[in-house]
C-alpha cells in the first residue's frame, strides 16, 4: 500500500525515546490512538541505524478517508533485534506497517545478487501479514512478499492481497499460482492501490524464517514483462497490521540485506 513518506529524526516528546542510556531498548517510539494525521511525528516516528531505517508507519489516519488507529510502540536495538507492540481496533482496513528499510537504489541489471534474511516472532491471533515491501521504478511498482499471514494463500480470509479481480465470494484471484521462487511456492496477485501497481506474492506454506532471494522475484516479474530494467529502491520488511485488539507483539530477529 502507498504510505506516507518517512520522517527523519527523533521528536523530543515524552512519548518518544531516542537515548541509548537507561532504556530497555536503544530506541523506541509510541504513537497514541489517532483518528487524524496528528501527531505525525509519532505516527511516522523514524530512526536511522547505519544502512537501515526504522519507521512506526501508522498511516491509516493519514489516508484521504482517515481510518482510526490504536496505540502502537516500535522499539529497536539494531537491525538484528527490533519489534512492535500494537493495539489496533478490530475494524477493516490496514492501520499500520511498522518496518525496517534498506535503500538499494540500483538497476536490476547492475545487481548480481540481492538477498534478505529474517526470523520473525508473530502472534497467533489478530489480522496481519509478515511481509517484505519492495519499491521499484521510483515507486511506480510495489512488490509485496508475504511470508506469514492470517489469511489464506487463495486470496481469502481476514487479510487479502490487492487484486484487480475478485470472486463473487470476495476472494482475490491470482494471476499465477504455485510459482517456485527462493525455495518456496507462491501465489501471485496484481492490482493497484490508486497510486502504484502492486504485485503480491503469498507463500503457500507460511513461514517466520527465511533467506529470501529478492532479485529472483524482481527478475521473475521482469521476465513476464511487468516492467523493464527498473531501479530497485527500498527493500522494507515489517508487519502490516489490520487488527490487534488488546495489543499484540511482533518481533524481527537477525534481519539483514546483502546487495552485490
Amino acid at each position: 500500500m502507498q504510505r506516507m513518506p518517512i520522517l527523519a529524526g527523533c521528536a523530543a516528546t515524552a512519548l518518544m525515546v531516542c537515548s541509548t542510556e537507561a532504556q530497555a531498548q536503544a530506541w523506541s517510539a509510541t504513537s497514541p490512538e489517532a483518528s487524524s494525521c496528528y501527531p505525525s511525528d509519532l505516527l511516522f516516528a523514524s530512526k536511522s541505524d547505519g544502512s537501515y531505517t526504522f519507521n512506526n508507519d501508522v498511516w491509516s489516519p493519514c489516508q484521504g478517508v482517515p481510518v482510526a488507529a490504536g496505540e502502537q510502540t516500535i522499539w529497536a536495538n539494531s537491525n538484528l533485534d527490533w519489534g512492535v507492540s500494537s493495539n489496533q481496533p478490530d475494524t477493516g482496513h490496514i492501520k499500520s506497517y511498522p518496518h525496517i528499510g534498506y535503500a538499494v537504489n540500483k538497476s536490476l541489471s547492475s545487481l548480481k545478487s540481492l538477498t534478505a534474511v529474517v526470523s520473525a516472532i508473530t502472534p497467533s491471533s489478530g489480522a496481519w501479514e509478515s511481509t517484505f515491501d519492495i519499491w521499484a521504478g521510483n515507486k511506480a511498482y510495489e512488490i509485496m512478499v508475504w511470508l506469514n499471514y492470517t489469511g489464506f494463500p487463495n486470496g481469502c480470509g481476514n487479510v487479502k492481497p490487492i487484486s484487480a479481480s475478485w470472486t463473487f465470494s470476495g476472494c482475490a484471484i491470482p494471476i499465477q499460482t504455485k510459482v517456485q521462487l527462493s525455495g518456496g511456492s507462491w501465489n501471485v496477485y496484481e492490482g493497484s492501490n490508486g497510486s502504484n501497481t502492486v504485485y503480491s506474492f503469498l507463500r503457500t506454506e507460511k513461514t517466520n524464517q527465511t533467506k529470501l532471494d529478492v532479485l529472483a522475484f524482481m527478475n521473475y516479474l521482469k521476465s513476464k514483462n511487468y516492467f523493464d530494467d527498473v531501479v530497485l529502491g527500498d527493500v522494507e520488511y515489517g508487519f502490516e497490521i489490520t487488527s490487534s485488539p488488546g495489543g499484540l507483539s511482533f518481533a524481527s530477529k537477525n534481519f539483514s540485506v546483502t546487495a552485490e
